[in-house]
């Protein structure tokens, strides 16, 4: 089980990725993905979801 908040301060903006099995999903992404790229294949993980659960 893999689990990271990855928080930007500059917007007070929070997001997570979670991961199991190879597969991930990442919750309320920032608009620059690559820190979730980066995170998942060091992780040997696929992001395969994406969830918002809110718009700014």
């Amino acid at each position: 089980m893999y689990f990271e908040q990855f928080y930007l301060g500059c917007l007070a903006h929070a997001s997570y990725m979670l991961g199991s099995e190879g597969i991930a999903a990442v919750i309320d992404p920032q608009r620059d993905v690559e820190i979730y790229l980066e995170a998942a294949h060091k992780n040997g993980l696929k992001i395969a979801h994406i969830f918002e659960t809110h718009l700014h």
